[in-house]
C-alpha cells in the first residue's frame, strides 16, 4: 500500500506555520529567561520572528490566490514575492541581533542554569520546525508559492540554529565551559544571514519581470512548432512571471487572406495547449497578416515551409 501524502492548500499550510511557532515562541522565551541562556532567548526571538513571518505569510497566499480584479488586472501574485522580501529581511535582522546579545554574554561571562531544560525545549524545537518546514516546502512546490518558500527556508533556519544551540548547551553541560553558549549562538547567527540573503535573491527575482526560466520557455516554443505549418511565424514572445502566476506574449503570423474566426479559433488552440502545460498561466497572442500580395500567397505561400521564430 502506497504512503496517502498529505496535500495542504497554501493557506492551511502557513496556519500550521503560525501555530507550530506561536508554541515554540512562547516555549523558548519562558525557558531562556529561566535558565539565562543567550541562545536559547536569542532562539526565542528568532522564533517570535518566524511567526511573524509566517503570518505574513498566510496573509500573502490568501491575497495572491483572489482573481484579477480592476485595479489588479494581472492578479495578485507578487505580493508571494513581497513577502518573501520582508521575510528575507526578518531573517537577517534576526542574525544580526543574535550576534549583538551574544557578544553581550560573552564580555559578561554570564552562567547558563537548568541547561538540562534548555536541551530539551530545543530538541523539541529542531524535531517540531523539521516536520513543518517540510510541509511548507511540500506545498510551496506543489503550489509554486514564493511566500510557503520563503516560510519553509526561514523555519529551516529554525532547525539548523536549534541544532547549534542544542549542540552548545551540550557542551556546556559536558564542559562546564559556558562561553561556549554565546560562540554557538554567533555561529548560528551567521547562518542565518546567509539563508535571509538566499531568500532575498529569490524573492527579488521576479519582481523586476525576469523571464521565466529557459526550460519553460523552450516548453512553450515547443507547443507553438507543434503547430508548424498552420502559421507563417511568430515574434516578440515574451514571459515573466508573479508569484505563482506565469505570462506569456507573442505576435503570431498567419496569412492575410485566412477567415478572421477560424485564425482566432486557431490562437485558442494554441493558448489551450500552452495552459494545459502550464498551471496559472496566462497568455496573449497577437495575430498579424503576413503582407503577401495574393498573387505572391498562390505563388510562394510560406506555410508550405517551416516556421522559424523571429525573435
Amino acid at each position: 500500500m502506497k504512503p496517502v501524502k498529505l496535500a495542504l492548500t497554501p493557506r492551511t499550510a502557513a496556519l500550521v506555520s503560525v501555530i507550530s511557532n506561536t508554541t515554540l515562541v512562547a516555549g523558548k522565551i519562558g525557558i531562556g529567561l529561566f535558565t539565562g541562556s543567550v541562545a536559547v532567548l536569542s532562539e526565542g526571538l528568532h522564533s517570535g520572528l518566524d511567526l511573524v513571518a509566517a503570518v505574513i505569510a498566510l496573509y500573502s497566499v490568501s491575497v495572491s490566490a483572489r482573481p484579477a480584479d480592476q485595479d489588479h488586472p494581472y492578479g495578485h501574485g507578487k505580493i508571494e514575492n513581497v513577502s518573501g522580501m520582508i521575510e528575507a529581511m526578518l531573517i537577517i535582522a534576526a542574525g544580526v541581533f543574535i550576534v549583538h546579545q551574544a557578544i553581550e554574554k560573552l564580555v559578561a561571562g554570564e552562567k547558563v542554569e537548568h541547561v538540562e531544560i534548555g536541551l530539551g525545549i530545543m530538541l523539541v524545537s529542531v524535531i517540531m520546525n523539521l516536520l513543518v518546514s517540510r510541509i511548507l516546502f511540500r506545498a510551496a512546490k506543489q503550489h509554486d508559492s514564493m511566500a510557503l518558500y520563503a516560510d519553509a527556508q526561514h523555519l529551516t533556519t529554525d532547525v539548523y540554529t536549534s541544532a547549534g544551540v542544542l549542540a552548545g548547551l551540550f557542551l556546556v553541560r559536558v564542559t562546564g565551559q559556558h562561553w561556549l553558549d554565546p560562540a554557538a549562538a554567533i555561529g548560528v547567527a551567521l547562518l542565518i544571514v546567509y539563508v535571509g540573503l538566499r531568500v532575498m535573491r529569490s524573492s527579488s527575482v521576479d519582481l523586476i519581470d525576469r523571464k521565466l526560466p529557459e526550460a519553460e520557455e523552450k516548453k512553450i516554443i515547443e507547443i507553438i512548432e507543434h503547430h508548424a505549418g498552420q502559421y507563417v511565424n511568430y515574434h516578440n514572445m515574451r514571459t515573466r512571471k508573479a508569484g505563482a502566476h506565469r505570462f506569456a506574449d507573442l505576435h503570431l503570423v498567419v496569412c492575410g487572406y485566412d477567415n478572421v474566426e477560424e485564425a482566432h479559433k486557431f490562437c485558442d488552440h494554441i493558448e489551450k495547449d500552452i495552459k494545459r502545460e502550464f498551471k496559472n498561466m496566462s497568455i496573449s497572442i497577437h495575430l498579424e497578416p503576413c503582407g503577401l500580395k495574393k498573387k505572391e500567397c498562390d505563388d510562394v505561400c510560406p506555410l508550405h515551409g517551416t516556421p522559424k521564430s523571429e525573435s
